[in-house]
């Protein structure tokens, strides 16, 4: 008898999430059960430490619906989602955090607008409940300042909490950069999308796993993604200080000729020397973060590494 194929591949990633992984995946499971459907739950080990990995393994030794992907170490969110992505086998992919951020009960939404033909479904933010003025405000700003800067539109007030259509998944498949920001990315490749709203909740449990210094890494791979404009920006940084600097030669030449000497002194000798030491070394840091991507690029190793699992024979057989 072969094994029915999954109408809907549920993707969550997991990382030190041990007290609240059984009561995600009971929601889930009560959630998923009601559409009357066949349907998966990919859980990607993202190298926890805590024992979540133990109960994963132990929740697929129970249940078939669930599969593990367990990484060999923790290699971050975003390739923990794409490690599910490579995996799923449903016509339908769902994204969605292990912590109960993103409660599951929004899920039957995202599936009721891909019945009307919508290929990307994301969920939009609007509350963000137990989550600092900080967070919420830099959030807001990120948001904003991605929308305004990069090529495409990525949706504002968006996770990666989405459903994506097989074809969509297919193509996403594809773009095996290093740095991914698979919002952006999902943005990107077009398709039929459209947004449904909810509420984010408060975690169930535990500590959020993306502080500022994973957030800002976050940031940067959406920026240097998916824009060249602080390329540009140098460039025309570059060309206005050539600008103000050939102005100040021409001005001191006329002062020289009416023998009066313009700012005399090495105060500003010594600020402009600072001003664009720094200014270039912004420029040379700009610069190399773009680099850096290439650098990334041309090793080839893989996005991520899988240990080999008897309970999901799918690791073997995938290269």
């Amino acid at each position: 008898m072969t094994e029915q194929k999954p109408r809907y591949s549920v993707i969550a990633p997991v990382f030190n999430e041990i007290e609240g992984i059984g009561e995600f995946y009971k929601e889930l499971n009560s959630v998923m059960d009601t559409m009357g459907e066949a349907w998966e739950l990919l859980l990607v080990d993202d190298g926890s430490t805590d024992g979540s990995q133990e109960i994963i393994l132990d929740l697929a030794a129970k249940d078939g619906h669930v599969i593990p992907l367990i990484f060999t170490r923790n290699f971050g969110h975003q390739l923990a989602v794409t490690a599910g992505m490579d995996y799923a086998r449903g016509d339908a992919i769902i994204i969605i955090d292990s912590d109960m951020q993103d409660p599951p009960h929004v899920i039957p939404e995202l599936i009721a607008k891909w019945k009307e033909g919508y290929e990307v479904v994301y969920a939009v933010r609007r509350e963000r409940e137990g989550e600092t003025w900080f967070k919420r405000t830099s959030a807001s700003a990120f948001y904003r300042l991605i929308d305004r800067i990069t090529d495409v539109r990525i949706p504002l007030d968006t996770g990666d909490f989405r459903l994506l259509d097989r074809e969509v998944l297919s193509v996403l498949n594809t773009m095996r950069e290093k740095q991914r920001f698979l919002r952006g990315m999902s943005a990107w490749v077009g398709f039929n999308q459209i947004g449904v709203e909810y509420d984010r909740k408060s975690r169930f449990a535990g500590k959020s796993k993306y502080p500022f210094k994973k957030m800002l890494k976050l940031a940067l791979n959406a920026i240097t993604g998916f824009s060249t404009l602080p390329l540009q920006l140098t460039e025309y940084a570059g060309i206005i200080l050539l600008v103000i600097s050939v102005a100040y030669a021409i001005l001191a030449l006329v002062y020289v000729i009416l023998h009066k000497p313009l700012l005399p002194g090495q105060s500003l000798t010594i600020f402009l020397l600072l001003f664009l030491g720094g200014l270039l070394s912004l420029f040379l840091g700009i610069i190399g973060e773009y680099i850096s991507r290439i650098y990334d690029e041309a090793k080839g190793r893989p996005l991520y590494i899988l240990r080999t699992n008897p309970k999901n024979p799918r690791v073997k057989e995938k290269k």
